[in-house]
């Protein structure tokens, strides 16, 4: 992938995460920081999808981004899923999900049971990764009364 491509894709996929945020009504003032989030995820991705693979890739690229939502919502003193929700966008399975329907129509059960399961594995990694950094407590400083 020439450095074009990487470009092109970061670009697209804040679009598409700004866009999300337009259709679902995330408040304007948080759209440049979802937005930032949906190039890191997708940046994340693309850096490590070569050298892991596309799960480890995916897993990797959702901690990263609730470690970031938690952090920008600190800062944004706002919820932490209004910046997760946008943030992970870019990695969900739709192209996986678009070819298992494709070859379930087609009738190659092969092909269609083996995007299905990457679509599972790709989507338990979404998930594994939200729970694995949400599980984190914070610390919060006690004040005495």
């Amino acid at each position: 992938m020439s450095v074009l491509d990487i470009l092109i894709n970061l670009a697209v996929s804040f679009v598409a995460t700004v866009g999300f945020c337009i259709v679902f009504n995330i408040p304007r003032k948080h759209m440049l920081f979802c937005g930032l989030l949906g190039v890191i995820s997708w940046g994340t991705y693309i850096l490590l999808n070569g050298p892991v693979g596309p799960v480890v890739a995916t897993f990797a690229a959702a901690c990263l981004i609730v470690l970031l939502s938690r952090i920008f919502a600190v800062v944004r003193k706002c919820p932490t899923t209004i910046l997760l929700i946008p943030g992970v966008i870019p990695l969900a399975p739709g192209s996986a999900i678009y070819y298992t329907a494709y070859y379930f129509v087609t009738n190659d059960m092969d092909k269609a049971a083996e995007y299905g399961f990457l679509t599972l594995k790709l989507a338990f990694a979404i998930v594994l990764g939200i729970i694995v950094v949400i599980a984190v407590p914070v610390h919060k400083k006690r004040t005495m009364k």
